[in-house]
């Protein structure tokens, strides 16, 4: 599920952070996780103390609106699937030379995601844990590489805000760090670890700290290089999905744009499994359907059907206008308007109602996390939703 937040998605803001703002908002990472943590935790505890979240939602409002609820969701998680299938497949095209398509190469990444992702539970957490350790080494050897001053590196963990733009940004990378589909992943996968007690508590916390730690350290290593590297060579924006290689390759070696691109191909790629599991889960644990296991045939269509939709990145493209990086921070970001209030808000209740917790509802140093979540989501909704779909649909309209 830590590997599902740190995407292609990651990879552009986190570049774009080092651009415009040197080391100055590596503070903002470390927050992230922490939030990101606190709330995969509640959600951790929901799932063992009380129901699975999409469960309490049905229990509270019923199966129509909660299947509604649902499927409403699910949108965005094949919105960025078609964002994550298309940067698979532009990084493929780049290293081969264009010798090979970027658009067949999204459908055979969604493919090999459907492949990946019917396999038993054990077998893709392993795949995906080591994915993650491929990318921490690849990105902790640029990192290296790029020579930063380790007395700015050290400024960068004192919070400060140069400027609106850098709060955005912030609200940003805290956006793609607290993934909505982990809360309602986390209530159901606590049980397929064997997690059922209080006393398996300390078990979740040190899976989600490994987790968060190495996804944390992955993302300051691209903000350092990005810092050290493109910011001097003089970039100011990512005008382009190569961008970021192409600084890489000027100052460091073609080696540097190889690992680049290697290293979107493994974040995007690991984002899928985790992102579209969450279609399924939720929409079985919404009817409460007899069968909501991953290895049932009823997930297994749904999760494949997701996926599929979740190809057509090509199409989506075409008709939309929209390029492959504007695909990869456009629907992360149109998840964060529509995905994350609505869940973060769910979250909430479902962790402070005594029916469902009993006596293990939040205490006010939780509530007190949680209440920031849910007001940064509202916020990120209010103020950014409207340019959010303007930027997805204009091309359409225009």
């Amino acid at each position: 599920m830590v590997a599902s937040y740190f995407g292609s998605g990651s990879i552009y803001i986190a570049s774009q952070a080092g651009v415009e703002y040197g080391y100055a908002l590596i503070w903002a990472v470390i927050g992230a996780v922490l939030l990101g943590f606190m709330a995969q935790d509640m959600s951790a505890r929901l799932g063992i103390f009380g129901d699975t979240l999409m469960g309490f939602i049905r229990k509270k409002i019923g199966k129509g609106p909660a299947l509604t609820i649902a499927l409403f969701l699910s949108l965005g998680c094949i919105a960025w699937t078609v964002a994550l299938t298309a940067a698979v497949g532009m990084s493929v095209e780049i290293l081969t030379g264009e010798a090979l398509a970027w658009q067949p190469v999204a459908l055979v990444a969604g493919v090999a995601a459907i492949l990946t992702g019917v396999l038993k539970y054990d077998r893709v957490e392993k795949f995906v844990t080591a994915m993650m350790f491929v990318l921490l080494v690849l990105y902790i050897v640029v990192a290296g590489a790029s020579g930063p001053s380790p007395v700015e590196v050290a400024q960068g963990f004192v919070p400060s805000l140069p400027d609106q733009g850098a709060m955005l940004l912030g609200a940003a990378i805290l956006g793609t760090t607290a993934l909505w589909p982990n809360f309602f992943l986390e209530s159901i996968l606590v049980k397929k670890k064997g997690w059922t007690t209080k006393e398996d508590l300390s078990d979740v916390r040190h899976d989600l700290s490994f987790g968060y730690i190495v996804g944390g350290i992955i993302t300051v290593c691209i903000i350092v290089v990005s810092a050290a590297v493109l910011r001097p060579a003089g970039y100011t924006e990512l005008t382009s999905f190569i961008t970021p290689g192409q600084a890489l390759a000027e100052v460091l070696g073609e080696w540097a744009m190889v690992v680049f691109l290697l290293g979107v191909i493994g974040a995007a790629f690991n984002s899928i499994v985790p992102i579209m599991w969450t279609i399924p889960y939720m929409i079985l644990e919404a009817v409460d359907a007899p069968e909501k296991e991953q290895d049932s045939k009823s997930f297994k269509l749904i999760y494949a059907g997701g996926i599929l939709l979740g190809m057509s990145s090509p199409i989506v493209s075409a008709v939309t206008g929209l390029s492959i990086v504007q695909m990869i921070t456009l629907f992360p970001a149109f998840n964060g308007v529509f995905g994350l209030p609505l869940t973060a808000a769910f979250l909430f209740w479902a962790v402070n109602d005594k029916k469902t917790m009993g006596e293990h509802v939040n205490g006010w140093k939780s509530n007190l996390i949680n209440v920031v979540l849910v007001i940064f989501a509202t916020y990120v909704a209010i103020s950014s939703g409207r340019g959010v779909l303007e930027a997805i649909f204009g091309g359409m309209m225009g």
